[in-house]
């Protein structure tokens, strides 16, 4: 409602004043003015504000603003108010009129609204030429008409487009909107099952490595324990894989195209790397700078292979970092290998313990229940580093708060899928 009166009010104001800038066609005191069209324009805009009342107030506007003109430049208010008050008589019809024919009901049928508020603005006319010729003994003629007709519909039309023009731009921005919100709760929908997802893998990984150590210790052990233990856990990863499937669905809607090929430039997997810790980073509430650094001509990379390595590489920097700090990714072309680079400026890694980051199980990390990390990150990636026959390792100067991890593979195991 708030809003409908600061409309109203500007109503007004835009009426009064444009009802100054007119002709004079039928050179006596009828004029042809802007105001006409603008009031027209708001009526159709203001939706909860009778249009009797917007009729009888911008009436009574209009008069005592001529009004104050005229005494200003002739003091005299009797005669300046017998001269403008077939202007307050117009307006108030106008608005009567404009309110009987429900006008505003009408507004998915442009046409039916054109035809009305030509023929309100006729009877309109003409009900003001009859009151200003009546004191003249006057009567209104064909070619007077004719102009009145004609004006009508030229005013009546061009508001009636430049109003449904705003009226089609502001249904594409609901429209917009609308998708907008349909894409986010359907992306919150996803991020439900995808928190489920993580969980799962999380306690998959905790019963992995609880039956990797127990198969190096237990030799003793039934084998019918292990058989139901690894069992069990395939059973996990396909619910896993399961709601991957069926998020990969959902999302896959959701966007305008899918990657289709398992190999990528060098550039484009850097930048996804680059975004996704960004927002793993700000999930974290951390302000993290990331710089990327590529060097050499690369061919065409296999895609899965490179965020595995590197994204755990990244994630486990933005997660060492404490509050704010720098994350470097370099990646160099070098003869028939290339260097993968992951430098961070967090706590760094103490000389004693960076043989065994690389151990199963060791974990600096603990959740919020104080519940420690699985240790599984580094273990895994110091694996596929040796299955691809490259080489791994760390560097963290004493005294430094500086870490850089870095891989060196074979560029053909990174070209060829699986």
């Amino acid at each position: 409602m708030k809003k409908d009166l600061a409309v109203l009010g500007l109503m007004l104001i835009a009426v009064t004043l444009a009802g100054e800038l007119n002709i004079h066609p039928f050179n006596d005191s009828f004029r042809i003015s802007f105001s006409i069209p603008i009031f027209f324009f708001f009526l159709l805009w203001i939706r909860n504000i009778s249009p009797i009342v917007s009729g009888l107030l911008v009436g009574i506007s209009v008069v005592l603003f001529r009004m104050s003109l005229d005494v200003w430049h002739s003091g005299l208010p009797d005669e300046s108010f017998r001269h403008h008050f077939p202007a307050f008589l117009y307006y108030f019809t106008y608005s009567c009129l404009f309110y009987a024919t429900r006008i505003n009901q009408y507004h998915h049928r442009p046409l039916m609204v054109g035809l009305l508020g030509v023929l309100i603005e006729i009877t309109t006319g003409i009900v003001e030429l009859s009151v200003r010729y009546a004191s003249l003994l006057k009567v209104i003629t064909g070619p007077t008409l004719g102009k009145i007709i004609v004006i009508a519909i030229i005013r009546t039309f061009f508001v009636l487009g430049f109003f449904n023009i705003i009226k089609l731009r502001q249904e594409e921005i609901v429209e917009q909107e609308q998708q907008k919100l349909m894409f986010i709760s359907n992306l919150y929908e996803e991020t439900i099952h995808l928190k489920k997802s993580l969980q799962n893998a999380e306690d998959i990984t905790r019963d992995c490595y609880d039956l990797y150590r127990d198969l190096k210790t237990k030799h003793s052990a039934d084998p019918d324990e292990f058989a139901q233990r690894a069992l069990k856990i395939a059973g996990q990863v396909h619910e896993i894989k399961k709601d991957n499937q069926r998020i990969y669905a959902g999302i896959s809607k959701m966007i305008a195209g899918e990657i289709t090929t398992d190999v990528m430039k060098i550039e484009e997997l850097g930048e996804v790397i680059v975004k996704t810790n960004q927002k793993y980073a700000r999930l974290l509430g951390k302000e993290i700078q990331f710089v990327l650094q590529i060097e050499g001509a690369h061919p065409l990379y296999h895609v899965f292979t490179i965020l595995t390595l590197i994204n755990n590489l990244v994630a486990n920097a933005v997660e060492s970092i404490e509050k704010t700090g720098i994350i470097g990714i370099s990646i160099e072309e070098k003869g028939d290998s290339v260097i993968f680079q992951v430098s961070d400026n967090g706590p760094g890694v103490p000389q004693k313990m960076q043989e065994l980051i690389f151990k199963p199980g060791f974990t600096t990390k603990y959740d919020l229940l104080g519940k420690p990390s699985t240790g599984i990150g580094l273990s895994y990636v110091k694996e596929v580093v040796r299955s691809l026959e490259g080489e791994v390792s760390v560097q963290s100067p004493a005294g430094q708060n500086q870490t850089v991890f870095t891989i060196r593979l074979p560029l053909d195991r990174l070209i060829r899928k699986g």
